[in-house]
């Protein structure tokens, strides 16, 4: 999102900084793109949430194979960072913006934030993913499901069982455990509150929040802060002695947690989180070119590499998301730990286009007065 990105990418975000990539030139327009007669720039600025990764071996090849070099530029959250492009639109601050997800799409788009580009290897992208297939603005980058992870030890300690639905949330049993992300700030907490409105309906979300808010939701700014800070189950969460058994994440979080464990287990039949599966809401995460951007020719290659299987490869462990490409596989312990989705809620673009604003602040008046 939000992918997540997103995850345990906390930790790998800090070692992608501002490292060099470099992506195959081609014809403008055509996947990889040059401006013809245009000097040759050298450096292309990604813009994007604090959640993006890549390995170190994909970037360094990426580099190695076209000499183009990128510059990522972190924005928070992805609610804030779509905000702050959108702030600096016309003069934007990079080249590409990744990590605009479909709770957030209609904003960027209606905004004016992307040039169309039709990006090579676009015919190998699950089509269910391509949401501005009409106009090639955004290319869908990864998918995942937002969903309540729990903290297994918390839940073995106390003899409870976890929750699974919506329903349960709202559950005495589970009073003052859930942590979840502010909507006007954050994709995962937007994702979730369009989960339940897909699941409630206009009629009934809002009596939902605010029985969750009787049974001490807890609300906070992003999903770094919720995951890595609150939630008892996370590397971190252990760290500060969080208190939260409870998370707003992804699906695909517990193998994060399989591979960071302190000491790290060697055969382990379970990650130390799970999933509630009657919670989740399908994520998906899309890359543009920015309107204004000063290497429009970089920018086009960098989408380009982003679609490739050699990225999409390299995705599922580094932000912890889905890859959207055919013939992409994903890592063992990725699909052995995450937890896999058939039946999640999901809502149309033009729905949320035409009440997301509505929905979030009359979420805001009743949450975080």
């Amino acid at each position: 999102m939000p992918t997540t990105r997103k995850l345990a990418a906390a930790a790998l975000a800090a070692a992608v900084g501002a490292t060099a990539l470099a992506a195959c030139g081609g014809q403008d327009g055509q996947g990889g793109g040059g401006d013809a007669g245009a000097a040759k720039a050298t450096t292309v600025t990604l813009v994007s949430h604090d959640s993006f990764a890549a390995s170190s071996a994909v970037l360094k090849e990426f580099t190695k194979e076209t000499g183009y070099k990128v510059k990522v530029l972190k924005s928070g959250d992805a609610g804030e960072a779509v905000n702050k492009a959108i702030l600096t639109k016309g003069a934007p601050q990079g080249d590409v913006f990744f990590g605009v997800d479909n709770t957030l799409l209609s904003r960027a788009l209606d905004n004016g934030l992307f040039t169309p580009y039709t990006a090579k290897g676009i015919d190998r992208v699950d089509p269910s993913t391509r949401l501005d297939k009409a106009k090639h603005r955004v290319t869908p980058i990864d998918s995942g499901y937002l969903c309540v992870n729990y903290d297994r030890a918390y839940f073995a300690r106390h003899k409870l069982a976890p929750p699974n639905t919506f329903a349960d949330l709202v559950k005495p049993q589970y009073k003052n455990m859930l942590v979840t992300e502010n909507v006007a700030t954050s994709s995962p907490g937007l994702g979730f509150l369009l989960g339940t409105i897909a699941r409630y309906g206009d009629s009934g979300w809002q009596d939902y929040w605010k029985k969750l808010k009787a049974n001490g939701v807890q609300v906070v700014d992003s999903w770094e802060q919720a995951y890595d800070q609150d939630f008892s189950g996370s590397a971190g969460g252990k760290k500060a002695k969080a208190t939260r058994p409870l998370v707003v994440s992804y699906a695909s979080s517990p193998p994060s947690e399989v591979l960071y464990a302190k000491p790290r287990p060697k055969s382990p039949a379970q990650a130390p989180t799970g999933v509630a599966t009657g919670t989740c809401f399908r994520q998906i995460e899309f890359a543009g070119l920015l309107d204004g951007a000063k290497n429009t020719a970089g920018g086009k290659a960098l989408i380009d590499f982003m679609i490739s299987k050699r990225f999409q490869e390299d995705m599922p462990l580094q932000m912890f998301v889905d890859p959207v490409v055919k013939g992409a596989k994903e890592p063992e312990v990725f699909t052995k730990f995450g937890a896999k989705i058939t039946d999640g809620e999901s809502m149309a673009p033009p729905r949320i286009a035409a009440h997301r604003d509505q929905w979030i602040q009359t979420w805001s008046s009743l949450l975080v007065k």
